[in-house]
C-alpha cells in the first residue's frame, strides 16, 4: 500500500531572521509569522526553538562528509551577492575547477538563495523611499474601520494581445491548432484602452473608460480628468456613499493631472477629503490587484476582443464579474500592507 509523503518547506536564513526581528521589536509570534509567510505552528516553533539555542539555523545533521571547503562556501555565497544575474554555471566556472554546478546550487539553497525570476517593481528613490516610510508611520494606528472608508482609485491600460501569463487548455494532441485551442497575438498593437475606477469597502464604484484623442497633447490632462473622471464619477459616487452614512476619503497617486491646482480646487469645492498617497507605491493601493483579476478575466474570455469596442465592452463585463468579495480581502490588507513598508524601511514590500 503507497503511503502518502509529508512535503516539508524550508524557510530560507533571511526570513526567519525578519520573523525573530519583528517578535523582537514587539509584534506578536502570530503576527510577525503572518507579515513574512510564515504558518502559526511554525512561527511558534521558531521562537521557540530561538529561545532555546539562540539561532535560527538548523542543527548539525549526521551524513556523508560535504566536498565543498567553508571557503569555497563563502566564495560562492560572496559571489552570487556580488553578481546576482550571473548564470550559475558561470558562477561556479569563476570559483574553482573543483566544485560543480550542482554544488554551488545546493550551497545556495543551504543558506537560502535560489535562482527564481525577478520581480518587476517600480524604481524607487532615496525620497521616495523616506516618503515611503513617514506615510506609513503616520498611518500605523489606523483601524481596519478607517481604511474601510477609503475610496481607492487608479487608471489602466488594457491592450489587445495581453497574455503575460501561461494560458492553458484542455485539448487531445490532434486539436493543438483548433481555434479554441490557440491564443491570438498582436504585433506591437495599438489598440488599448484606459479605464479609471475605484472601490471602497462593500462597494465596487464605477469604471469609466476614458476618452482622449491620443498623440502629443492628446493624452489624459487636468481638464479631462476633472471632467471624465471627477465629475462623471467621483463626484455622484462620493455623493451616494455619504448618503449611506459613510464617511469617505478619497485617495489617488500623484500623477500630473491628479496634483494640479484646478484637480484640488475641483475636490475642495465638492467637499471631497484627500487621503495622502506617496510616490511610487502602487503596493499601497489595494486596487492594483484588482486590475490583475480584471485582466485575468478578460483573457479567460473564450473569444478574445480583436478590436477597440470588443475590448471596451469585455472590459465593463469583467468589471461587473468582479465579486466584491474578492475586492474587499485586498482592502482588508491595509493593515499588514503598512507594517510591511515600515519592515523595509520604506523600501519595495511583497505586495
Amino acid at each position: 500500500m503507497t503511503q502518502n509523503k509529508t512535503t516539508r518547506h524550508e524557510h530560507d536564513i533571511g526570513k526567519k531572521n525578519r520573523f525573530i526581528g519583528l517578535v523582537q521589536g514587539g509584534k506578536s509570534i502570530r503576527a510577525a509569522g503572518r507579515l513574512v509567510g510564515m504558518k502559526p505552528a511554525t512561527a511558534q516553533n521558531l521562537w521557540n526553538k530561538f529561545q532555546t539555542t539562540g539561532t535560527v539555523e538548523n542543527q548539525p545533521r549526521s551524513g556523508r562528509p560535504k566536498k565543498v571547503t567553508p571557503r569555497m562556501e563563502r566564495a560562492v555565497i560572496q559571489n552570487a551577492k556580488k553578481e546576482r544575474r550571473k548564470p550559475l554555471q558561470d558562477l561556479t566556472n569563476a570559483i574553482s575547477d573543483d566544485i560543480s554546478e550542482t554544488s554551488v546550487r545546493n550551497t545556495l539553497a543551504a543558506h537560502g538563495y535560489h535562482r527564481r525570476v525577478a520581480r518587476r517593481v517600480p524604481y524607487i528613490n532615496p525620497d521616495q523611499t523616506r516618503k515611503r516610510k513617514d506615510w506609513g508611520k503616520e498611518h500605523e494606528s489606523w483601524t481596519a474601520k478607517q481604511w474601510a472608508e477609503v475610496i481607492y482609485s487608479d487608471e489602466c491600460y488594457i491592450q489587445l494581445g495581453d497574455h503575460r501569463g501561461k494560458v492553458y487548455v484542455t485539448r487531445c494532441a490532434k486539436e493543438e491548432n483548433d481555434k479554441d485551442c490557440l491564443v491570438p497575438t498582436f504585433k506591437q498593437s495599438s489598440v488599448r484602452i484606459m479605464v479609471w475606477a475605484c472601490i471602497i469597502k462593500g462597494r465596487k464604484g464605477p469604471l469609466v473608460v476614458l476618452e482622449y484623442p491620443g498623440g502629443k497633447g492628446g493624452g489624459m490632462n487636468t481638464e479631462r480628468y476633472i471632467s471624465q473622471v471627477l465629475s462623471r464619477a467621483l463626484g455622484p459616487f462620493f455623493e451616494e456613499m455619504k448618503k449611506e452614512g459613510r464617511d469617505p476619503i478619497f485617495q489617488q497617486d500623484g500623477a500630473p493631472s491628479h496634483r494640479a491646482i484646478a484637480t484640488l480646487k475641483w475636490l475642495s469645492n465638492h467637499g471631497i477629503p484627500l487621503l495622502d498617497h506617496p510616490p511610487n507605491s502602487p503596493d499601497l493601493n489595494p486596487i492594483e490587484p484588482v486590475w490583475h483579476e480584471l485582466k485575468r478575466i478578460i483573457r479567460a474570455r473564450r473569444h478574445q476582443p480583436t478590436s477597440v469596442a470588443e475590448l471596451i465592452l469585455a472590459a465593463k463585463e469583467a468589471w461587473e464579474q468582479l465579486e466584491v468579495s474578492d475586492i474587499d480581502k485586498y482592502i482588508d490588507s491595509m493593515p499588514e500592507r503598512v507594517q510591511a513598508v515600515l519592515a523595509a524601511e520604506g523600501g519595495h514590500t511583497r505586495y
